[in-house]
């Protein structure tokens, strides 16, 4: 399938030109010659997606003719004039290509989840990407893992109805939250930009929500301009916040947004309580339900007191025979010194508390046992010293008794460039995954992280070579800039089979199980703590919200995510729109 450089002369023009890309179809206005028809194709919106109707000659008169059906998208359309040059942009180790398969398209769908966009049908974009040569979807792959950091989505015009103006335009844009490394989301706009070039393009345009500031500044420096071009979105549950502001989800953290989308999309009412504690009240069919992220009026008091207490959470779980590291009560006397010789490296964390405040990991001699002691809280606190296991973190998501998710979690780590310090590395990627968890994840600058670097034998202010990576926090909590890597279809069954008896201990309906483990697949572990607040949108795109909404409301059923050759997708998360949202750049 070779690329048509030229509009084919010898066909008649295409009329009604729909491109379904999974989240939806984009359907360029300027083929429909008749406005009935366009309203109908428009009309035949599946469930839970997010058409967009751009081109459209006169949509302020369409919009206004049909105004209880639809709005004009508060987007802007950026477009780059193709005549002029593009350098590459190079980012050692990553390579830009196009998918391998229905694998690679998987992970570009957990790219989009991960920044709220609304996710496509791996067979549908596998179907896209060997039968439709007008869309091009670029991955950029790092070489060493395979692993998939981001995704761009380009639509050939030409290809697609042979537009007499050699147009193109630029889709989904996302970059892993996760990603240490720098630079991937200009990499793949400037890959696409130069495969459009190369394909005889004139312009290449694309739409981005007038609030997404970072896509829009780094469009800017690319070079596109704003053009007066409108699109048209349908009046529906996922749009609900670009067209009304009966219900402000954008005040919610993403932990809360995901409860409040995934309601919406089956019909629950939902109410903001109070958007800075991620307050809502959910109602259905007489039943109204308050909940904070993922805790709900399902949690009781106990379990909650359970959870808050690290030494109570022990006897608990230890005595419905889950495996729990050897532990003592910190005595701030030579109790303490001889625990730590007896077990050689401890973990010391206050036995109240969360997000990682206050616990010391690697400690292993008299001097740093004192100073953990102090940050967990000194005399003043109870203090739990823990003999440290070897492994990873690994948080195992249980709601009602079932395994739905498992992560392992990664403390924060930044990439040299050869050029920066690390104290400005810490802070750029701070400031990164601030960006993409709404402000729930940053990485302090403080004497843990300083601590962290100098036992590497490194200082705040050295330049980190560029291509090396460095730990700069013990503790791997996402608060504190961690990362989590998914690990649901490779965890070892024991692993779930102890989750699930911590929770039924615990007696709590909705939790995460902490547990150190050496492998994933294998069944040693060592119990750390549970969590009465887990944050379901770490574990995206993992039917996190789904299985708690179930939990909630199990007479609601969640519209169909699965899509087949000649019907229309049904369901999809609420996002801020396919083209908008990147996680890096």
């Amino acid at each position: 399938m070779s690329p048509v450089d030229e509009p084919t002369s010898d066909r008649p023009p295409r009329t009604d030109v729909v491109q379904d890309l999974g989240w939806g179809r984009i359907l360029f206005g300027q083929t429909f010659p008749d406005p009935d028809t366009l309203g109908e194709v428009m009309r035949a919106e599946g469930s839970g997606r997010r058409d967009i109707c751009i081109y459209l000659p006169h949509p302020h008169i369409f919009v206004t003719q049909h105004a209880q059906d639809y709005f004009l998208d508060p987007s802007y359309t950026y477009r780059l004039d193709l005549t002029e040059e593009i350098q590459p942009r190079i980012v050692p180790g990553v390579t830009v290509r196009e998918p391998q398969g229905r694998d690679e398209c998987a992970a570009m769908n957990r790219a989009y989840v991960k920044n709220r966009m609304v996710p496509a049908d791996v067979d549908l974009m596998w179907h896209n990407q060997t039968q439709q040569v007008g869309v091009l979807y670029l991955i950029a792959v790092e070489d060493s893992t395979g692993e998939v950091l981001g995704t761009v989505t380009g639509l050939d015009h030409v290809e697609l109805f042979d537009d007499p103006e050699r147009g193109s335009s630029l889709w989904s844009l996302a970059v892993d939250p996760g990603c240490t490394v720098p630079g991937i989301g200009d990499m793949l706009v400037r890959h696409l930009i130069r495969t459009m070039q190369a394909r005889g393009r004139a312009q290449i345009d694309l739409s981005v929500i007038h609030t997404n500031d970072r896509a829009i500044r780094l469009y800017e420096r690319l070079g596109f301009t704003q053009v007066p071009i409108v699109a048209v979105k349908r009046k529906n549950a996922l749009n609900v916040h670009l067209f009304a502001s009966t219900v402000d989800l954008d005040a919610l953290n993403p932990y809360a947004r995901i409860v409040a989308d995934e309601a919406i999309r089956r019909g629950i009412a939902v109410t903001v309580l109070d958007a800075d504690a991620g307050l809502l009240r959910l109602e259905h069919g007489g039943t109204s339900i308050v909940t904070r992220e993922s805790l709900s009026q399902l949690t009781s008091a106990v379990a909650m007191s359970i959870c808050d207490d690290k030494r109570l959470t022990r006897k608990i779980v230890e005595a419905a025979g889950v495996r729990v590291p050897r532990g003592h009560v910190a005595t701030f006397d030579a109790g303490d010194r001889e625990f730590l010789d007896e077990v050689g490296t401890v973990v010391v964390k206050p036995a109240r508390g969360e997000q990682g405040q206050g616990i010391t990991v690697g400690v292993r001699d008299a001097a740093d046992l004192d100073t953990a002691l102090e940050r967990a809280g000194g005399p003043e606190a109870t203090v739990v010293i823990e003999e440290q296991c070897p492994g990873d973190d690994l948080r195992v998501l249980v709601i009602d008794d079932k395994v739905v998710a498992a992560a392992i979690r990664r403390p924060a780590t930044v990439v040299g460039t050869g050029e920066h310090t690390i104290s400005d590395l810490i802070k750029t990627q701070s400031r990164r995954r601030e960006a993409a968890t709404g402000g729930e994840s940053t990485i302090p600058l403080d004497d843990l992280t300083e601590a962290t670097v100098q036992e590497d034998g490194w200082a705040l202010d050295d330049v980190l070579p560029g291509g090396e990576a460095l730990q700069v926090r013990r503790t791997a909590n996402l608060h504190t800039g961690g990362t989590i890597h998914d690990v649901t279809d490779v965890l070892h069954p024991e692993l779930a089979e102890a989750a699930v008896t911590a929770a039924k201990a615990i007696g709590i309906p909705v939790t995460g199980i902490d547990l150190m483990v050496p492998d994933v697949t294998e069944p040693a572990y060592a119990f750390i703590e549970a969590n009465e607040r887990p944050g379901l949108a770490n574990h995206e795109p993992r039917p996190t919200a789904e299985a708690f909404i179930d939990l909630l409301f199990p007479r609601t059923t969640a519209p169909p995510r699965a899509w087949q050759p000649g019907r229309p997708t049904d369901g999809a998360a609420d996002t801020t729109g396919p083209g908008d949202a990147i996680g890096h750049e």
